[in-house]
C-alpha cells in the first residue's frame, strides 16, 4: 500500500514539473501571436470607395489611391493603386505596403480620386490612416469637383450679373438680309462683355453674349432661335483658358446636353473677335 502511494505521489511531481517546464514556451507563443496582429505588423488599408451623390460615370473612369505621409514634405507615396475601370460603385479595394516604410510618428491619409474624362471626384475631407489610432480599414465618399469649363462658366456668370455697372456703348449695322446690333460694357476702359443679337430673317436669330479677358475671347454663350420673340432651340457655350486652351464646349438643344464640335467652338471664337473689332473699330478696347 505504501508503495502505491508513493508511486502515485511521483506521478502527480513529475506532472507539476511539466507544467513548470512548458509554461514559458507557452507564453512565448502567445506573445508571438498577439505580435502578428498588431497594426505595425499589418500590411494593407482595405475598405470601399462610393459617391456621395449618385451620378452616371462611365467605363473609362479610373480610380487612383494613394498612401501618403503628409506630415513630411514632398514625400513618395507609401504605397499607390489603380482600378479602371471604375464605373461600378461602390468599389471595394486592397492596398498593400511594406510595414517597414511605416514611420510611426507619421501622419498618414489614403487619397482617392475618381476621374471620369474631365470631372474629378475626391473626398471633401481627408481619410486619415494607419498611424496614431487612424483606422486600418475606411469608407471613403467623393463628391464631384467643378470641371475647368464650369470653373469658367462660374466666372462668366458672377460677370455677366456685374455688367449693369459698367459703362455702356452700342452701335448697329445693317448687311445684305442681315441685321446686327450690340452693347458694348467696358471697365476701366477695358472691354469685358458685348452683347450682340443678330436677325437672319427667314434664317433666324441668334443672341450672344461674348466675355473677354485681356482683349481675347474669354467666354461665348449664344442662343440660336428660328426668330427674336421665339424660345431658343439650342444653346452653345464655349470658354478658353488664359493660355487659349478651350475647356468648355457644349450645345445644349431638346433638353439634352451634347459635346460642342472643335470647329464649332471655333467659330464661336472667331464670332467673339470680330463683333470685337467691330464694336471698337478695330481697337479691341
Amino acid at each position: 500500500m505504501r508503495r502505491l502511494v508513493w508511486s502515485l505521489m511521483s506521478v502527480a511531481a513529475l506532472a507539476l514539473a511539466g507544467c513548470g517546464n512548458s509554461s514559458p514556451s507557452s507564453e512565448g507563443g502567445a506573445e508571438g501571436g498577439n505580435a502578428a496582429q498588431t497594426p505595425a505588423q499589418a500590411n494593407q488599408i482595405t475598405g470601399q470607395v462610393a459617391l456621395r451623390d449618385a451620378a452616371d460615370v462611365s467605363p473609362a473612369a479610373k480610380l487612383d489611391l494613394t498612401l501618403v505621409d503628409v506630415s513630411t514634405p514632398d514625400a513618395a507615396p507609401l504605397a499607390t493603386k489603380t482600378v479602371q475601370p471604375a464605373n461600378t460603385l461602390p468599389i471595394s479595394f486592397q492596398v498593400p505596403f511594406n510595414p517597414a516604410d511605416v514611420n510611426p510618428n507619421g501622419l498618414y491619409v489614403l487619397k482617392a480620386v475618381l476621374t471620369d474624362g474631365d470631372r474629378k471626384y475626391t473626398p471633401p475631407l481627408q481619410t486619415q490612416v494607419l498611424t496614431k489610432g487612424a483606422p486600418m480599414q475606411v469608407n471613403i465618399q467623393l463628391v464631384a469637383e467643378q470641371t475647368a469649363g464650369e470653373k469658367e462658366l462660374a466666372a462668366f456668370t458672377a460677370v455677366q450679373k456685374q455688367i449693369g455697372g459698367m459703362k455702356i456703348s452700342s452701335g448697329t449695322k445693317l448687311e445684305d438680309k442681315v441685321s446686327r446690333g450690340w452693347q458694348v460694357f467696358r471697365e476701366a476702359g477695358e472691354v469685358k462683355f458685348i452683347r450682340e443679337e443678330v436677325d437672319y430673317g427667314d434664317k433666324g436669330f441668334t443672341s450672344t453674349d461674348f466675355a473677354y479677358k485681356d482683349g481675347k475671347p474669354w467666354v461665348v454663350v449664344q442662343q440660336k432661335k428660328s426668330s427674336k420673340d421665339a424660345k431658343p432651340t439650342s444653346t452653345e457655350r464655349a470658354a478658353w483658358t488664359a493660355d487659349g486652351n478651350l475647356v468648355l464646349k457644349t450645345n445644349d438643344q431638346g433638353g439634352k446636353s451634347s459635346p460642342l464640335s472643335d470647329d464649332e467652338a471655333a467659330s464661336l471664337q472667331k464670332q467673339a473677335q470680330t463683333i470685337l473689332g467691330l464694336a471698337t473699330n478695330g481697337k479691341g478696347k
